[in-house]
């Protein structure tokens, strides 16, 4: 069975960093692209950062740019979000999915499985 499990949110004050993990287990790491996306109450959910595992192709959603960074190890069948100069605006839940490679994009279309999620909650 495809499970992901994401992990590593928590209470920062703004400035501050966070790594999520997101351990992947039952497919093929290489044939498939993650994401992260994340849900705010109230509002709909957004691609944050995505990675083809393929080519190693990523994509970061304009209000993350420069701060937060993407990035896989293979042996681990891990994907990590690493997130620097966080602000309330960040805040929400954080889940991570998966794509097939030939479909990647950074929209949720096509992400087949997904992780349970993980909160990040940034004070100001």
């Amino acid at each position: 069975d495809v499970q992901l499990q994401a992990s590593g949110g928590g209470l920062v004050q703004a400035g501050g960093s966070l790594r999520l993990s997101c351990a992947a287990s039952g497919f093929t790491f290489s044939d498939y692209g993650i994401g992260w996306f994340r849900q705010a109450p109230g509002k709909e959910r957004e691609g944050v950062s995505c990675i083809a595992s393929s080519d190693g192709g990523t994509y970061y959603a304009d209000s993350v740019k420069g701060r937060f960074t993407i990035s896989t190890d293979n042996a681990k069948n891990t994907v990590y979000l690493q997130m620097n100069s966080l602000k309330p605006e960040d805040t929400a839940v954080y889940y991570c999915g998966t794509v097939p490679s030939v479909l990647f994009n950074c929209y949720g279309l096509g992400y087949n499985h997904w992780g349970q999620g993980t909160q990040v909650t940034v004070s100001s």
